[in-house]
């Protein structure tokens, strides 16, 4: 385990300045209490030194292969560990969620029992208070002291996305997840940088935002009520970011989860997703962002959730903005100290800055047979440039009800892919993407568009939006093709099933783009390396100069 300095411990010690009830007698006992249980002889496995590590709202003794994790006994409104009973409740609920996505880390509840001379760990005598007992690892295994990888961020979206499928959601007769409940952080977060901070240039920006945050609430009120009701808020982690996440025996593991406030953990699944995504953001490392963010949704296919994610980036990083606010305040804080919580604090109004900024969307198909590098290309692309990848192999399957990784029996195959299938996958398609746009994201297609009338529902949902369309057509010498396909097939772990049969069945149906098509295509030959290359500059720089111009456009307005 390790000592972590989140929001809400600071939020506890301002709190703690000003409203500390007298607890004098509570508070004193646990000092003595803590300090018989710094002898190595007070746990029932071996134990050289202890080490304490104490938080506004907590004290964690590291004691051997162990940690053990006590609650300070205070009522601090939002949370309350005043009596024994209420931390021996907080602590069996701290257990509970975190085992759901880190169950190899929470050992359980254990007693301390004695007195408060000869308290020891477990064993006979009178109960004095409990503790959550955690396995001990390393800061050096952090996230925060890791370097991301690729394989990485597959295996979070991965854990993420199967912990929030199979959460419940909030029944709707309950409080939790209310767009109400959900602005209210919000503007408690923008008061308490106002109120920490009287620097004009701080106070400026944060106006400015706080002005973003009431018009998007607005705009967003009949989507966050829709999310609810479609079952968007559910029990999550609440507090998943780098800091939180350690990589134990290789493997990513989410610990740490919030337990002491129901509501900060009864969220939007989005919101949980905004968190990490801008943490990552704060990085620099914006293409594992943007994988994490595709991975994430091609597994749940919540791509409608896309129209809140940047309201809540935007919350996640005004949390961490009010964090150096809150500290940059405190006394006995150093001058160093002070310029770097200065400096935290304009860094995380920049980035919550930046996830407001929009690009002005655009839609992007493909075109091309099974093989020709549609989904490889898409996978490059999406990293490269701010696109949503959406595949008709996954939206294909999860139409049928089958999940991604499942290979189709003969008999699931002629379904897969007869005719009715087919339009409606296309249909599907159009209206994942036409949900994209509308939340601001330029989005790519990857399906194969053989028929010019599957191309033409695309082009008909452009002139929809408003949005500019582009056709990626792709093409390979056959005996790739075919070898690509089999091998791929072989591999196992992609979600597309074609075959060589579907391969052939493709040639024959394959309608070549009409001459007003011809207008809006880039062809492409993917076993050209450098046609790939000068695609990849062309099209990086075509939205660089849209975004410039849609930017231009906005501070002119707002001015």
């Amino acid at each position: 385990m390790h000592h972590k300095n989140t929001a809400h411990q600071l939020q506890v010690s301002s709190l703690i300045r000003f409203h500390l009830p007298p607890m004098t007698t509570a508070l004193d006992q646990l000092h003595h209490l803590l300090n018989a249980l710094q002898q190595p002889s007070a746990y029932p496995h071996p134990v050289v030194a202890v080490k304490m590590i104490e938080t506004h709202i907590s004290v964690v003794l590291l004691a051997g292969a162990y940690a053990y994790k006590l609650k300070k006994p205070l009522s601090l409104g939002f949370l309350d560990f005043s009596t024994i009973e209420h931390r021996r409740h907080c602590c069996e609920e701290e257990v509970r969620i975190n085992r759901r996505l880190a169950a190899g880390l929470y050992c359980g509840v254990v007693t301390i029992r004695g007195d408060l001379i000869n308290a020891h760990i477990e064993g006979d005598g009178e109960i004095l208070d409990y503790a959550v007992k955690m396995r001990r690892f390393s800061q050096q295994a952090l996230l925060t002291h890791t370097t991301l990888t690729r394989n990485l961020i597959d295996q979070i979206a991965v854990i993420l996305a199967q912990f929030h499928s199979k959460l419940p959601s909030a029944p709707l007769d309950s409080h939790w997840g209310t767009p109400s409940a959900v602005l209210s952080p919000m503007l408690q977060n923008v008061e308490q940088i106002r109120t920490a901070c009287i620097d004009p240039y701080i106070r400026t920006r944060v106006d400015r935002i706080a002005r973003w945050t009431h018009l998007s609430y607005k705009q967003l009120l009949p989507i966050l009520e829709q999310r609810r009701r479609d079952g968007a808020i559910r029990e999550c982690h609440g507090d998943v970011h780098r800091g939180n996440i350690a990589l134990i025996d290789g493997q990513p593991m989410i610990f740490d989860a919030l337990e002491f406030n129901p509501a900060l953990r009864w969220i939007d699944c989005m919101s949980e997703l905004a968190f990490l995504t801008m943490d990552i953001r704060d990085t620099g490392a914006l293409r594992l962002m943007r994988r994490l963010i595709n991975r994430y949704l091609e597994l749940t296919g919540d791509y409608s959730g896309l129209a809140v994610l940047r309201f809540y980036q935007v919350y996640r990083a005004l949390v961490r903005a009010k964090v150096h606010a809150i500290r940059f305040n405190q006394p006995n804080v150093t001058q160093a100290e002070r310029t770097r919580d200065y400096n935290g604090l304009r860094r995380y109004l920049h980035l919550a800055r930046a996830c407001i900024k929009k690009n002005r969307p655009r839609l992007l198909i493909t075109h091309g047979l099974s093989g020709s590098g549609k989904t490889w290309l898409g996978h490059v692309l999406c990293e490269r440039l701010p696109l949503i990848h959406i595949r008709s192999d996954v939206e294909r399957k999860r139409l049928c009800g089958l999940t991604l990784d499942v290979r189709p029996t003969p008999e699931q195959m002629r379904r897969l892919y007869d005719t009715d299938m087919t339009a409606r996958t296309y249909q599907h398609l159009t209206q994942q993407a036409r949900a994209i746009l509308t939340a601001n994201y330029s989005v790519l297609v990857d399906a194969t568009f053989l028929k010019q009338m599957h191309r033409a529902l695309f082009f008909e949902l452009a002139q929809e939006i408003g949005c500019p369309i582009m056709i990626i057509s792709l093409a390979a010498p056959p005996p790739i093709l075919r070898a690509r396909v089999l091998a791929r097939l072989a591999e196992g772990i992609d979600a597309s099933d074609a075959n060589a049969e579907i391969l052939a069945n493709q040639r024959r149906h394959y309608e070549p783009l009409n001459e007003e098509e011809h207008r809006y295509a880039h062809y492409l030959t993917t076993e050209k390396p450098l046609h790939i290359i000068a695609f990849l500059r062309h099209i990086k720089r075509e939205l660089s100069e849209q975004s410039q111009s849609l930017n231009t456009r906005h501070a002119t307005s707002r001015s």
